[in-house]
């Protein structure tokens, strides 16, 4: 498994939305939605799914105390409100938009089952991506579990290598250019921001990484 936060290698908005299909292209359109904006909340009717077009989308849900916890942070390409395709008939989370210029694609539950229906490669992708979000989601809760602070910020950045980075030619350095916040990365690692940007600054003076608002370098000695 490459990803532990995110469906990797398979840009779901290429081979999902209606768009893409002539029967269903007349009728279907995107929604805009600003920072904050909810695009369900927990309790709301399952009867569609959503496909992000651009922008990002929180998946969370709120525990007995009140506090916010945060099982996903998407981006384009991903899609979100699977659990409908399988039955679910009301939500048990929500999906926040979290960038002003977040566009989606949703897709009704009966017009997915018409085109997994009637396309067996579309079918499969819907399966695989319900497969792997499932894995992924329980390998996180081990994580959360059982691994220290600074234990699950390292594994993190190990996914964040194998979705976004690439090596420098000339140092041999592993590069990440990410689209999250700390404050996106903290919430999917369960800490804090500040906790965040300390343990961030530890591995930074322990020559381990250098960082700035969009870009992660891992040093080759430590990679």
């Amino acid at each position: 498994m490459n990803s532990l936060w995110f469906f990797d290698d398979v840009n779901l908005f290429k081979v999902l939305c209606p768009h893409k299909f002539k029967a269903y292209k007349n009728n279907h359109s995107f929604d805009a939605y600003k920072k904050k904006d909810y695009i369900y909340f927990e309790e709301d009717s399952a009867n569609k799914v959503y496909l992000i077009e651009k922008g990002k989308v929180k998946i969370g849900y709120y525990n007995e105390d009140g506090e916010e916890v945060v099982k996903a942070i998407l981006t384009r390409g991903e899609l979100f409100g699977e659990k409908a395709i399988l039955g679910q008939l009301t939500r048990k989370e929500f999906a926040q938009s979290v960038d002003n210029l977040t566009s989606i694609c949703p897709i009704g539950v009966d017009t997915m089952h018409d085109l997994m229906r009637d396309n067996q490669t579309f079918s499969f992708k819907i399966y695989k991506f319900i497969g792997f979000k499932f894995q992924k989601l329980e390998r996180r809760l081990q994580l959360l579990l059982f691994k220290d602070t600074k234990s699950r910020l390292k594994e993190f950045l190990n996914e964040l290598c194998d979705e976004y980075g690439y090596n420098c030619p000339k140092t041999g350095d592993h590069v990440i250019k990410h689209p999250y916040t700390q404050k996106d990365i903290a919430s999917l690692i369960g800490t804090s921001r500040p906790t965040l940007n300390i343990l961030l600054n530890e591995l930074k003076e322990e020559k381990v990484l250098d960082f700035n608002r969009k870009e992660i370098r891992i040093y080759k000695k430590s990679a």
